[in-house]
């Protein structure tokens, strides 16, 4: 029987002990530009955490204005985002990030102005994946500290659309404000 070769080190070996995810972002594209995008982050195993649905209205919960608060406190940390329509579903959020321009985060633990060496996992700084990971981070953090919570929020990773033109985003912006009343139909409505 003929030995397999030796994985010349260190990528073949690093792919054999890690198991890399296939990355559901436009291959190439920066999400540090300028322009909108549409966001959905999903609840952990998809569960109804931050509220519930009474006659076509969300009704919040205590978690659920938690992510209200942190998700209005996006632009302070990162002052390149403007916030567009948004909703908060029983296990989902769906909400328009404007990126006006590429000025960087101002979180309260700093990024480095670029990856240290031989580092290239993470979002590159002041990144949708850099702004979505510290909303999702304050979210949990926060749940923590107020004992709203003592399990994982968040699905791993989160949902975008590159907003391509106005017409594009009048029909984002139509659908988050109609998501409440067509709960029964939604892809995340629990079945």
């Amino acid at each position: 029987m003929k030995a397999s070769p030796s994985p010349s080190w260190p990528f073949e070996m690093e792919n054999t002990l890690k198991v890399r995810r296939r990355s559901i972002r436009l291959q190439g594209y920066d999400y540090t530009q300028p322009g909108g995008y549409y966001v959905t982050l999903v609840a952990f195993q998809h569960q109804c955490l931050f509220g519930h649905i009474l006659d076509g209205d969300i009704i919040l919960n205590g978690l659920g204005y938690l992510v209200k608060e942190c998700w209005g406190q996006i632009p302070c940390h990162f002052p390149q985002v403007t916030l567009d329509a948004y909703v908060i579903m029983p296990n989902h959020i769906h909400g328009i990030l404007i990126l006006t321009e590429p000025v960087g985060a101002t979180h309260a633990s700093p990024l480095p102005a670029s990856p240290s060496p031989g580092s290239s996992y993470g979002p590159k700084p002041a990144s949708l994946g850099a702004i979505i990971g510290s909303f999702k981070s304050a979210v949990s953090r926060q749940a923590r500290l107020t004992h709203l919570t003592v399990t994982n929020i968040w699905q791993r990773n989160y949902y975008e659309h590159v907003i391509r033109d106005f017409s594009d985003l009048d029909r984002i912006r139509l659908y988050i404000s109609s998501n409440p009343g067509q709960w029964s139909e939604d892809d995340e409505y629990p079945s």
